[in-house]
């Protein structure tokens, strides 16, 4: 069986890195911008990805977690030099996140902090099993299942408080 091309592994997961990036930066435009850059990176690297040690899928969130790394370690570097502080206004509505999602989930997940919002996006949003999203995050399978139960918990009691009461 010949190998997969580039192009039909890149359609086939297109969809999910660019929701993995959503969920990782919280922010629709710069997920659409690095998932551009993880596949710029993914092309020029391809030649490299063996099959026999993840699949693509894995490969590809690998180098989107290492792209949105990399920008965010740019851009900590960008403000300390221009020693500007953005606060963001809390009236403007901010755009969505994910299609489908409650006001109150997407408030909820909002407010999730970042390692909490990749371990969802890649145990819920796409499906990885625990071993897959643990080997994509840089920590063992248990301390994966230990933050996305501490997540969802977040979750549930941001979402549904009178439940718990």
């Amino acid at each position: 069986m010949a190998a997969p091309s580039f192009q039909s592994v890149a359609e086939q997961h297109l969809d999910d890195v660019h929701a993995y990036l959503v969920y990782l930066t919280g922010e629709r435009s710069l997920a659409e911008d690095l998932t551009s850059e993880t596949f710029e990176r993914a092309f020029r690297t391809w030649r490299r990805f063996d099959p026999r040690r993840g699949s693509a899928k894995t490969w590809l969130c690998q180098i989107a977690r290492s792209t949105a790394l990399d920008h965010f370690r740019a851009e900590k570097r960008r403000r300390r030099r221009e020693d500007v502080y953005a606060v963001r206004e809390r009236d403007v509505e901010q755009p969505r996140l994910i299609e489908g999602l409650t006001p109150d989930l997407e408030d909820a997940v909002r407010g999730l902090s970042s390692a909490e919002r990749e371990v969802v996006a890649l145990r819920v949003v796409l499906d990885l099993d625990g071993e897959t999203a643990a080997r994509v995050l840089g920590i063992s399978a248990t301390a994966c299942s230990t933050r996305l139960s501490r997540a969802l918990q977040k979750l549930q009691e941001k979402v549904s408080p009178d439940v718990l009461a």
